[in-house]
């Protein structure tokens, strides 16, 4: 399991995922599941997955290789609109569940995952898209400006109580960290390193990008005042009219 999360606000984009893939008492293995690709005053991407680890994978394979090999396939580079890669990303998932469905017929694990696109081109508007399992996509809108993919309902919460289009791009990545922490805390199958990637729209330059771990100040320092703050406004709840 893991849990990717994805915010458009009026000032850009931000991006976060954890890194555990596996979980248990003594089996836990981590791989990122961020990959940005940037071409400096043409386009930055970024995607984020979850789901099947060899799917996921055999994915980003293929779009590295369409890249490294360019032809007559489309890539990347090639897409006029963001929502073209969207598509183009679904169609590789597709493709790669299609080629073992047949060996995974009687198998209980599951060959489905989750993809989200993020991203700028050209002069075009910054946009975000989830890619579901069937091939499909969707984008945010102003009323549900994010986007999550894999343990969602521990860190939806927050999302919804604070985030806006109007809210700073600096504030959309506290929360994104906040969204992390909660959900960390309720499932064990979502752990660090934390990976976050904030991007300026309309500066098609590569996003700041930020690795996390638990025992980063800055991390530890949201953490303790997240949980102070929750406390202090628990305290602060009216009270029933006997206890007064």
């Amino acid at each position: 399991m893991t849990y990717c999360v994805a915010i458009k606000v009026d000032e850009g984009l931000v991006l976060a995922s954890d890194s555990r893939t596996n979980a248990g008492v003594d089996y836990i293995r981590t791989y990122s599941k961020m990959h940005t690709f940037n071409w400096p005053n043409d386009r930055t991407l970024v995607i984020l997955m979850s789901g099947n680890l060899a799917t996921t994978q055999a994915v980003m394979n293929q779009i590295h290789h369409d890249l490294e090999n360019e032809g007559d396939h489309f890539n990347l580079r090639k897409a006029k609109h963001l929502f073209e890669i969207a598509h183009y990303v679904g169609c590789v998932s597709q493709k790669e569940q299609g080629e073992h469905a047949k060996a995974f017929k009687d198998n209980c694990e599951t060959l489905e995952a989750n993809f989200i696109v993020g991203g700028q081109i050209g002069e075009q508007d910054d946009e975000i898209y989830l890619v579901y399992p069937e091939g499909n996509y969707i984008t945010v809108s102003p009323e549900t400006p994010y986007m999550q993919i894999g343990e969602t309902k521990y860190g939806k919460p927050i999302l919804d109580r604070i985030i806006t289009g109007e809210i700073s791009l600096n504030d959309a990545a506290r929360c994104a960290l906040v969204s992390l922490d909660s959900t960390m805390r309720s499932n064990i199958s979502v752990g660090p390193p934390l990976e976050l990637a904030i991007y300026t729209a309309n500066s098609l330059a590569e996003p700041r990008y930020y690795k996390i771990d638990l025992n980063t100040p800055l991390y530890t320092e949201i953490q303790e005042r997240w949980g102070e703050g929750l406390q202090q406004a628990f305290k602060n709840l009216p009270k029933f009219e006997w206890e007064s």
